[in-house]
């Protein structure tokens, strides 16, 4: 039986086969993009997987990564990515692969942010190596800023014979919306990039799953609509419904108590929102948001810069200000958070959904 979550995916499938055709034949001097948007339980996953599994040729190389969304740390996908990996032979200086790989007897921060990310990207390539290979990026809403960044870089980078697959639910439901529309932005400007939104499933599909799950069976289209009504043609909630209701007679699906309870689409705000939930950080008790730090208006303004991965010197030139004067307020953020690095003080902003102005070079 094909999932639930692939009834009705076919285009998008077909999609996944021709971008990575265009990677195999060599066609184009940076990797090829797809972007999978949709709400929770629509299966961007497992749509992924099926992509993944019908590639051919089949890829040399596959790095996939993800974010871990209750405790978020700089370069999360890639250290997903290198978790596991003999990474002996990648020349590559040792503190900053351990860093990078989040190792916990790894050194303290000593790179400057972009020396960081070019040793990020850098990573990314020696791991590409000659290729063809697949990056999947599952849950980009719940990065951290740097894997943003280097998301970003990736995708734009010469020479790396890739299909980068990136799997998000939509900008306002992550963790920090502003860089997740940002780096949304980016990907998709990438010239020939795909971009596929998934929705819940329509009532035929809805009938079409009845189908399979139950050979020789002809659901009526008022029993497949109020299923489609029950789910909201969520994939994921759809497959609940059927395992809740395995051994029994189809009509059960909607016959028992509650049935009709609610017409709204499980896929809808209000019963995603224990799943929403889970990606904000949990704010400590008492506190709310910057007044916890008393920032002052500068310091917001330099908070901002370092959230987007910026160096002193391009805070400097973004804000109008010196150099040393930029250290300053650096060191008044680290101090007044509490955190260790400028990394760690820009992850407090995110975690905390700070509405912290986005730097505006000049």
């Amino acid at each position: 039986m094909m999932p639930v979550s692939l009834v009705g995916r076919a285009r998008e499938l077909a999609e996944f086969d021709r971008a990575w055709s265009t990677v195999v034949a060599g066609r184009r001097a940076a990797p090829t993009v797809a972007v999978i948007t949709g709400g929770a339980g629509v299966g961007k996953s497992l749509l992924v997987a099926a992509a993944l599994d019908a590639l051919t040729p089949r890829p040399a190389v596959v790095l996939s990564g993800a974010a871990r969304v209750h405790s978020p740390a700089p370069y999360d996908w890639l250290a997903a990515v290198l978790s596991g990996r003999d990474t002996s032979l990648l020349d590559l200086p040792p503190d900053a692969l351990a860093w990078l790989a989040q190792h916990p007897t790894s050194p303290l921060e000593r790179y400057a942010p972009g020396a960081l990310l070019r040793l990020a990207v850098r990573t990314v390539r020696l791991l590409v190596g000659a290729g063809p290979a697949v990056l999947v990026v599952e849950d980009l809403h719940a990065l951290d800023p740097a894997s943003l960044n280097l998301i970003g870089e990736v995708a734009t980078a010469a020479e790396l014979p890739a299909l980068l697959v990136v799997a998000t639910r939509p900008a306002e439901e992550a963790v920090a919306p502003d860089l997740a529309v940002r780096a949304l932005a980016r990907l998709c400007g990438v010239p020939g990039a795909v971009r596929q939104h998934l929705g819940p499933l329509r009532s035929a599909e809805v009938a079409e799953v009845l189908r399979q799950v139950y050979p020789g069976s002809r659901p009526s289209g008022r029993l497949a609509t109020a299923v489609w009504r029950r789910t909201g043609g969520n994939p994921f909630a759809l497959t609940e419904l059927l395992a809740a209701h395995a051994g029994q007679p189809m009509a059960t699906l909607i016959a028992t108590s509650g049935a009709r309870q609610s017409a709204r689409p499980a896929g809808s705000p209000r019963s995603m929102e224990p799943a929403r939930s889970a990606l904000r950080p949990a704010r400590p008790a008492g506190t709310s948001g910057a007044d916890e730090a008393e920032l002052t208006g500068r310091e917001v303004e330099v908070l901002g810069c370092l959230v987007a991965g910026m160096s002193n010197k391009q805070v400097a030139k973004a804000l109008g200000i010196s150099v040393r004067t930029v250290t300053v307020h650096v060191s008044n953020l680290l101090r007044k958070t509490g955190a260790a690095s400028r990394t760690e003080v820009a992850l407090w902003a995110v975690r905390r959904r700070l509405p912290v102005p986005a730097p505006v070079e000049r």
